[in-house]
């Protein structure tokens, strides 16, 4: 209804093509609505056909959820083909359709990116974070969780020409082994957030270097990395001064004696201390006691 009256074309009033297209309808009415809704207003008219690709080419944001995960590939090039000032760019979960044809000629064409989200875009190849790395200098997030198709030649070429990273997700990442993570870790020593989890192959080693080369670092996941023992936690305790958040669930090499270390500095961490594992499995299993005497 909003819109019906805005369209009207009662000569008092003007209409709603009547005000400044690039000075206020982009910018200040056109980015409060969902994308699917602005997609939809091209076939109210050629005018507004025109309006929607200049707001289309100015857009700093594209999420494909806003529109669904089954975006015919066709119309995601015309989406973005004219577009060249994107700094966020969401495609999770895209792999029924993405695949490097219809990525490249994006990435290639933005060189302000500086969050860019592919979980499980699985058709992708290396060559996809090979273009990230060489168009995209100001990166500061990137996601690539589920995207077995990451290489430790492509993270190195991550490493070598995206230092400003801040955020870094690799889980499940399986390519991925200990040299690949430390070369990543020395090259982009700002990293605040990083996700190794569901990779066996990640062990000690990386764990390590990534507390000595990562002092900033807020919050690491490493939930399933078997390899990952005691001593990388104490050196990730000793190093990270800022470590905020810790995930080490089903790492069943790692233990209270290095948790505890964190846990007294008020770092989150996924498990529970032993003690109070064991009060919820005896509530579990006799019902809860309001008084349990524990001395010995």
């Amino acid at each position: 209804a909003p819109w019906c009256l805005m369209m009207s074309l009662n000569p008092s009033r003007g209409c709603l093509l009547d005000l400044p297209w690039e000075d206020i309808l982009v910018p200040h009415i056109l980015c409060h609505l969902p994308l699917q809704q602005l997609l939809s207003l091209q076939r109210v008219s050629k005018s507004f056909q025109s309006l929607i690709q200049l707001y289309l080419a100015n857009m700093r944001c594209f999420d494909s959820s806003q529109i669904g995960p089954a975006i015919p590939r066709a119309a995601f090039v015309n989406l973005l083909k004219d577009n060249e000032v994107l700094q966020q760019l969401a495609l999770q979960n895209c792999s029924d359709w993405l695949t490097d044809r219809e990525l490249l000629p994006v990435i290639g064409q933005n060189h302000h990116l500086h969050q860019i989200q592919l979980k499980g875009c699985a058709q992708l190849s290396r060559h996809a974070l090979v273009a990230i790395s060489l168009s995209c200098p100001n990166l500061r997030r990137l996601s690539l969780a589920h995207c077995e198709w990451v290489d430790s030649l492509s993270l190195r070429s991550l490493a070598d020409h995206c230092k400003a990273l801040e955020a870094v997700d690799l889980t499940a990442c399986r390519q991925l082994k200990d040299e690949a993570i430390c070369y990543l870790v020395q090259k982009c020593s700002r990293l605040k957030s990083l996700s190794l989890a569901v990779n066996a192959n990640v062990g000690d080693v990386a764990v390590e270097e990534t507390a000595k080369c990562c002092p900033e670092l807020e919050h690491l996941d490493l939930t399933g990395c078997l390899r990952v023992k005691n001593d990388s936690i104490r050196v990730l305790a000793e190093y990270c001064p800022k470590l905020r958040s810790l995930k080490v669930k089903h790492c069943h090499n790692v233990a209270e004696s290095s948790l505890s270390i964190l846990r007294s500095r008020g770092v989150e961490l996924d498990v529970e201390p032993p003690l109070q594992r064991a009060l919820v499995l005896l509530q579990d299993v006799v019902g809860f006691a309001p008084f349990i005497n524990l001395q010995i």
